[in-house]
């Protein structure tokens, strides 16, 4: 005899019968992980703002700063924001530390990174383009480098450019690594 469902019971289905097949089963917790993997990836940075506290009481340095270098890197062909970046940067330096020009303990360089006899440097800095680097030097041979990326927002504020990247160099000059 045959059985009859009642309107109000629905039919059980069976598993060949879901819309997710057995190969979609397999797939789904990979695609679930690689998003939680690509989030993960995304925030992992975030934590803490730059500059903040561990920055400030955590010198990439040993020792005591023996020299300061300032290097504009630029391209074979410069647009004209690169130009400016390298303009500021050496009238900042010229106009605000000439003593520590003079002595060595600041060294101010445009290097072009194309440059086959400036190739050590370049490799140095890591830099591969346009960019400001600041590298600090310590009495027991320790280096630290950063390319500044925020210089690049103050072009249209030569003061204020001239002003934030004075304070910087002269808190490398210092050994202050908190900004």
């Amino acid at each position: 005899m045959r059985r009859t469902q009642s309107s109000s019971s629905r039919p059980r289905r069976t598993q060949g019968q879901f819309p997710c097949s057995a190969s979609c089963r397999k797939i789904l917790p990979l695609a679930v992980l690689a998003v939680l993997l690509a989030f993960t990836a995304l925030f992992a940075g975030c934590t803490a703002a730059p500059g903040g506290a561990d920055a400030a009481t955590i010198s990439p340095l040993n020792g005591t700063v023996t020299k300061v270098e300032v290097i504009h890197f630029t391209a074979p062909n410069q647009c004209y924001s690169c130009v400016v970046l390298g303009d500021y940067a050496e009238e900042t330096v010229k106009t605000h530390f000439p003593g520590e020009l003079g002595s060595g303990k600041l060294v101010f360089d445009h290097v072009d990174v194309a440059d086959p006899e400036k190739k050590e440097i370049v490799e140095r800095y890591g830099a591969t383009g346009s960019s400001l680097w600041i590298g600090t030097y310590d009495d027991q041979g320790g280096f630290s480098k950063e390319e500044d990326t925020r210089v690049w927002y103050k072009l249209n504020d030569k003061p204020g450019f001239m002003q934030y990247l004075k304070t910087l160099i002269g808190m490398r000059l210092a050994g202050d690594f908190s900004q």
